[in-house]
């Protein structure tokens, strides 16, 4: 039987805004995961800064990444899948991409030596960061999906694809072929397209244009599918789990239509905040304050609703 072993990394975020989104992303994939199938064993969940109350396994350190591998590596057999989720600040110097963490940094080089120490033939890497196009050439290899959330090291503003692609894996809307899984490349196309429609919404051009290799050639695909396509083929079958019960809706349709407008308004606020250093400082406050207020609102109605039942 085929387990999944999930690690998911929250690193430096720059400010506690983000800091905030980025720890509210990963806490919810974390907390997710049994849901999704995976035995509470075989998560671990390391941030930059634990704190009271979190559910997390410790500290998001060289060291620890380390110790973590060295433990899957004991537990997770050949036909086993292992994925690695990034959320939080990348960094290129033109030469090297990082995941920025409390003390020394990570680059696609270092994954690699830790990857080595698997003995699983599959592995899933994703790298919602910016500046996280360069870890596509440094890790993909066969067995390997490899997804980044911008095609090269030049995009380096804050990403929207961490949210969305959280979103497709806790949820049910990414599941485009409804059979109660979301697959890796589902996750994709749901997260891609998810980010244009953020980015359309203010105006503004797209920073960040997401890739996904799983074929080996170290080359990243923008629209990778299970057919044409260079990549897409490996992504289409691999899942951590089913997403049906993850996010449960509500079965009454007019308090249902409300729970989804309340996670629209959600995501355009979390996207919002991403897209503040792209966007005039009162066209942005001006936008902040709408959706906060109309967000507030919408709870409002949920409350009223729910309790007239």
């Amino acid at each position: 039987m085929l387990h999944a072993f999930l690690l998911v990394l929250v690193g430096l975020a720059g400010d506690p805004e983000h800091g905030e989104l980025f720890h509210k992303w990963g806490g919810e994939l974390a907390e997710s995961a049994a849901k999704l199938g995976v035995p509470a064993d075989h998560v671990v969940y390391l941030v930059d800064q634990p704190g009271e109350g979190e559910r997390v396994s410790g500290k998001a350190t060289v060291d620890e990444i380390g110790k973590t591998f060295d433990r899957f590596a004991k537990l997770a057999t050949a036909d086993d899948a292992v994925y690695v989720v990034l959320i939080g600040h990348g960094s290129y110097d033109g030469k090297t991409a990082k995941f920025n963490l409390p003390g020394p940094d990570m680059s696609g080089a270092d994954f690699n030596i830790q990857f080595k120490k698997l003995p699983t033939r599959k592995i899933v890497f994703v790298d919602t960061t910016s500046a996280s196009g360069p870890f596509v050439n440094e890790l993909s290899a066969q067995g390997r999906v490899i997804i980044a959330a911008t095609r090269n090291g030049a995009e380096n503003f804050s990403t929207l694809f961490g949210g969305y692609f959280v979103d497709a894996l806790t949820g049910d809307e990414a599941d485009a072929d409804k059979n109660r899984r979301v697959t890796m490349l589902e996750a994709f196309q749901f997260a891609k397209a998810a980010v244009q429609r953020a980015y359309d919404k203010e105006g503004l051009l797209s920073t960040e244009h997401a890739v996904l290799d799983d074929n080996g050639d170290k080359v990243g695909s923008p629209d990778p599918s299970t057919t044409g396509a260079a990549d897409g083929k490996v992504a289409a079958q691999l899942a951590i789990g089913s997403a049906a019960d993850a996010a449960s809706l509500p079965t009454d349709p007019k308090l249902r239509a409300l729970v989804l407008e309340q996670r629209d308004l959600e995501h355009r606020v979390e996207s919002l905040r991403l897209l503040k250093e792209s966007m005039e400082p009162a066209k942005y406050q001006s936008e902040l304050e709408k959706l906060v207020t109309d967000l507030a609102l919408k709870t409002r109605e949920i409350r009223s609703l729910e309790g007239a039942k």
